[in-house]
């Protein structure tokens, strides 16, 4: 008699499932097995029964980590104004830069304005006073996720705005 072989059910299944489909993917498809890898390990690490929906935790797990390490790969390299020769230094002439100065602080208050209310509630408490998403969501009486909303939104207007005083 044959015995009948039931679809797997539990996260290894699902685990399967999704590298099979990575080793079809051709480019980049090592690093998203690597992320995968790294994003069971930690299930392991922290318990498979306590995580309720395995498939969704594994995509965005690995999501994350390909996103993370997106992020060290295009990180731009930094050297101190100690370290550059003295030609290298960016620099404006002295008359010049005030007038710079001038010109960008109104246009960043000017974009400032344009943006809806919460926005600009939002932006200012926290690129300027310094205040965490948390503390925002708390203080205004929004969601986290909705504060960071408004943050994306007054970034992307910002930069739009600023952009042709950026040098190069």
């Amino acid at each position: 008699m044959t015995r009948l072989v039931q679809p797997r059910k539990d996260w290894l299944a699902h685990y399967a499932d999704m590298i099979g489909r990575w080793r079809r993917g051709g480019v980049g498809r090592e690093d998203r097995e690597d992320a995968m890898h790294d994003t069971v390990v930690g299930m392991l690490e922290n318990g498979v029964a306590a995580i309720a929906d395995p498939r969704a935790y594994m995509a965005r797990g690995t999501s994350n980590r390909l996103i993370s390490w997106h992020r060290h790969v295009t990180t731009l390299e930094v050297t101190s104004l100690d370290a550059m020769q003295e030609a290298e230094h960016p620099a404006l002439a002295a008359a010049d830069h005030g007038v710079c100065f001038q010109q960008l602080a109104d246009a960043l208050a000017d974009a400032l304005d344009e943006l809806p209310i919460k926005c600009r509630h939002v932006y200012v408490k926290s690129r300027i006073e310094g205040w965490s998403h948390t503390e925002i969501a708390q203080d205004m009486g929004l969601s986290r996720s909705m504060v960071e909303k408004y943050m994306t939104r007054s970034l992307r207007h910002i930069h739009d705005r600023l952009q042709h005083h950026a040098p190069n």
